[in-house]
């Protein structure tokens, strides 16, 4: 039965990629003919890595599974990857994932992401707490999901496909409007954090430089 924390843990992974397949990685980002002109449409969109870069990466997801489950026991394995990069005055803004399909045979429990490249200042990932109702949707999961009886949701807003109409455009009123308590990281090149799909977070402007980094999503 998967319990109320494992969507909403936070857990770093210290060495999840190791200098030589930082080097790796960023020869083949670099390499790969689609990403020359490409630059994301909306804050958080993703593109699929090249086949070699999914190999390191899976790779890289199977050695951390013994910590990642320890913090998340119900964790089956990851979702392909995908690449994201953000440019100076560009930033992900404040939303919560949430768990929009609580009965699929492989429900996301949350998200993992390992940064390739730091940028310059700015960039840095945060989450938020609060004790505000307005996060939660009032629905309730069970057993028949898998969950813990009882379990509460949060309002779900899942990436989005489209251009600045989707979700993470900006933060919606209801999020705007809750007091929240912000936690800053300073997680650095190579090290993977994973987050709860029910885990409020967002990443700071980028000031100067870009940021450059691996996501995906933690599936039952």
């Amino acid at each position: 039965m998967i319990h109320i924390s494992e969507s909403l843990v936070l857990q770093s992974v210290e060495g999840f990629l190791t200098r030589e397949e930082l080097a790796s990685l960023s020869k083949i980002m670099d390499a790969d003919p689609h990403l020359a002109d490409w630059s994301p449409r909306f804050q958080a969109e993703a593109v699929a890595v090249p086949p070699q870069a999914e190999e390191i990466l899976q790779h890289a997801t199977a050695r951390a599974m013994p910590t990642l489950r320890r913090a998340i026991p119900s964790l089956r394995s990851a979702a392909p990857w995908g690449y994201t990069e953000l440019t100076a005055g560009r930033c992900v803004p404040t939303h919560v994932d949430g768990i929009p399909d609580p009965e699929a045979e492989h429900c996301r429990l949350g998200r993992i992401g390992v940064v390739l490249e730091e940028a310059d200042s700015g960039g840095e990932f945060y989450v938020e707490t609060t004790a505000d109702d307005s996060v939660w949707s009032g629905q309730v999961v069970g057993e028949k999901e898998n969950f813990l009886p009882g379990t509460p949701l949060t309002r779900s807003m899942p990436h989005a496909s489209g251009p600045a109409s989707g979700p993470h455009h900006g933060v919606p009123g209801w999020l705007a409007d809750a007091d929240r308590t912000r936690w800053v990281t300073d997680v650095g090149a190579g090290v993977a954090l994973a987050y709860g799909a029910q885990v409020i977070h967002g990443v700071r402007p980028v000031r100067g430089g870009r940021l450059r980094k691996f996501v995906t999503d933690l599936l039952t």
